[in-house]
């Protein structure tokens, strides 16, 4: 069974037990669908040897090989990362086109009597509802900038604000960076692509008749890029404007929470 998804965070991917990236680990871990597991049937090493022995011998020989290798791989998925599955059990599995990695293991599991569905064109498919949805998509909700100078703590109001249920969505934290003054964290950013599926994602859960809080940024956060439509909707202009107090001046304990009006264009806020 194919599942034709219609957005990035299609409510669908919700129905199955585990969503498996078949692909090599370094596809893995530059970008995947939300909540996917890797079980690679192919090793990086392995889909680089099988590619070249494709292009410099034939593309039969390198079938032949990969398919050994998908075997094998499987087998050891199945007495590890699989063993406890049972009966009831139901995946979905999808590789870069939704192709013969994919289709490989899918048969497998189907054999075994698990009720297996694929994604209909692999993460590719995926890939480009994400593009469309940050590049084209609207953003449904009204939307509130935070703006103030550097070091104001706009950050820590906005984690204030979405612990008291207000929607919120923190672009410095799909980024993981800290923001122009504190720069990255030790662990590093993730790539522009799994920032960007972080985004649209976050963009397609947000509840339209609610105001949705963003910081002001500029294009680039670290080494991420804002995609154009979110940029000019979260540009510096002050709907709402942090104050001279600076988290340099006075780390601990955090910002008092801000109060905000219901007025379209501007908010009030107390410190207490």
């Amino acid at each position: 069974m194919d599942l034709t998804l219609a957005s990035a965070a299609d409510p669908a991917l919700a129905g199955f037990d585990d969503i498996i990236d078949v692909r090599a680990p370094a596809e893995f871990a530059e970008d995947h669908l939300p909540g996917a597991i890797n079980l690679p049937v192919l090793t990086d090493a392995e889909r680089a040897r099988v590619g070249t022995i494709y292009k410099q011998v034939s593309p039969f020989d390198a079938r032949k090989l990969g398919a050994a290798l998908v075997a094998a791989n499987a087998a050891r998925h199945l007495q590890g990362a699989l063993a406890d599955r049972g009966g009831a059990w139901q995946p979905l599995i999808y590789c870069w086109r939704g192709g013969q990695r994919s289709g490989s293991f899918a048969t497998i599991l189907s054999q075994i009597g698990w009720r297996v569905a694929r994604v209909q064109g692999g993460y590719k498919t995926w890939r480009t509802l994400v593009v469309d949805r940050v590049q084209n998509g609207p953003i449904a909700a009204p939307v509130i900038v935070l703006d103030g100078n550097t070091g104001s703590a706009k950050t820590a109001i906005l984690q204030r604000l979405a612990l008291r249920g207000h929607q919120v969505i923190d672009l410095e934290g799909l980024a993981h960076h800290r923001g122009s003054l504190f720069g990255g964290h030790p662990d590093g950013q993730p790539s522009q692509k799994m920032f960007e599926g972080r985004l649209a994602v976050a963009l397609e859960g947000l509840d339209p008749t609610r105001p949705l809080l963003v910081e002001a940024e500029s294009s680039r956060i670290g080494q991420i890029t804002v995609p154009k439509a979110m940029c000019r909707r979260s540009a510096p202009r002050p709907a709402c404007s942090c104050g001279y107090r600076s988290r340099l001046a006075r780390p601990l304990p955090p910002p008092p929470m801000a109060t905000w009006s219901t007025t379209r264009r501007a908010c009030r806020r107390s410190w207490t």
